[in-house]
């Protein structure tokens, strides 16, 4: 009786533990159909929270939730009033998880004045942390990354204008940062040029008008050994790739993704294999051609074109901001979900986003 009984209960243990993996694994009992079927789940997630989900046009429920779903394509749409809303196309499988995270933008975003002097240029750094200013007869330098109290300005002066003697036209100066972001050349149409601290008052610039040319190559080569660092956490057969046939515009902010023109035409082989399930669903392009622009994805392996100029990393490291036709506008780094989130008067020469948004 004893062994019947601990028969029977290892039977029942053995049942429900393959119930419980069953179940973790997606698998669902259908009452009407009377079998057992995989089902996928989306893990809906979004910034900000309680955003409603859309499944094919039908409300589901609101964010942060997961919704068991029978494997099929689906529309996914999430919305909040007042932000921007963002949507894909999901092809779910049985047994399988897919994240859906995306943040949506306030469609009336505040505004507040960075200054009040008339500015003549502005440069931003390669990062968009830091800007140099020229107004008012001096240049300043805005760090996004040190806050300020308000009574205390946001602006350090630089150098006083009148320091640079043989610099007449501001307006069309090149602006060039060092590779550490802690010196700067201020360069004239007409190759005078002085290089500029940006941690203190500059009360003696140094004129290296004779000297420009070389240390502008040794930032290059600087900054050229900087990008061979992070190219080395890539897949190797990427790194070779890109060294031969790629112009590195950009590394995203946490040095994932890169933003890159082709230099040539190349076949880009899969690096991962075998592919990685539950990655990013929207079509890539890995036949590169001349001249145009993509952005690589190393941790799932992902090369997606983007068709649209003038574009900066977002912070996030999941976004481009772009500038169009008098507008300012964010998207997905898949080139998908462009999204106006400003229209307004702004000067078309200059926009940034900085490490905080």
């Amino acid at each position: 009786m004893k062994i019947l009984f601990r028969l029977l209960f290892f039977l029942f243990f053995v049942v429900v533990l393959a119930s419980v993996i069953a179940y973790a694994r997606g698998y669902r009992f259908d009452i009407e159909k009377r079998l057992v079927k995989s089902i996928g789940i989306i893990s809906a997630t979004s910034n900000p929270k309680a955003a409603k989900i859309f499944i094919n046009g039908e409300l589901k429920g609101v964010t942060d939730t997961n919704l068991t779903l029978p494997p099929e394509n689906y529309l996914v749409e999430i919305k909040k009033e007042g932000y921007t809303s963002w949507s894909k196309k999901i092809n779910l499988k049985g047994e399988l998880v897919v994240n859906v995270d995306p943040v949506l933008f306030p469609v009336n975003p505040s505004l507040s004045p960075l200054t009040n002097l008339g500015i003549i240029k502005a440069v931003a750094s390669d990062d968009g942390d830091k800007i140099v200013l020229i107004a008012s007869g001096s240049a300043y330098l805005f760090d996004a990354t040190k806050k300020t109290l308000p009574f205390f300005p946001p602006l350090n002066k630089i150098v006083d204008l009148i320091l640079l003697p043989n610099i007449i036209d501001y307006k069309n100066i090149n602006i060039i940062f060092s590779p550490d972001q802690k010196q700067v050349i201020f360069a004239s149409p007409d190759e005078q040029s002085y290089l500029l601290f940006l941690d203190e008052n500059n009360l003696n610039p140094l004129d290296v008008t004779f000297s420009k040319e070389t240390l502008i190559q040794a930032w290059q080569n600087e900054k050229n050994k900087n990008n061979a660092k992070i190219l080395e956490t890539f897949p190797e057969s990427f790194d070779k790739i890109a060294s031969a046939s790629f112009e590195i515009v950009s590394f995203s902010p946490n040095e994932t993704k890169v933003l890159y023109k082709a230099k040539e035409s190349v076949e880009l082989p899969l690096m991962i294999k075998p592919p990685l399930i539950s990655t990013n669903q929207t079509p890539e392009e890995r036949s590169i051609v001349k001249e145009k622009t993509y952005v690589y994805d190393r941790k799932e392996d992902k090369n997606f074109q983007l068709l649209v100029p003038n574009i900066k990393w977002y912070f996030d490291s999941r976004h481009f901001v772009v500038e169009e036709e008098k507008k300012i506008l964010i998207i997905d780094y898949d080139n998908t979900n462009k999204q106006t989130i400003y229209s307004g008067p702004f000067e078309s020469f200059f926009f940034n986003a900085t490490n905080d948004g």
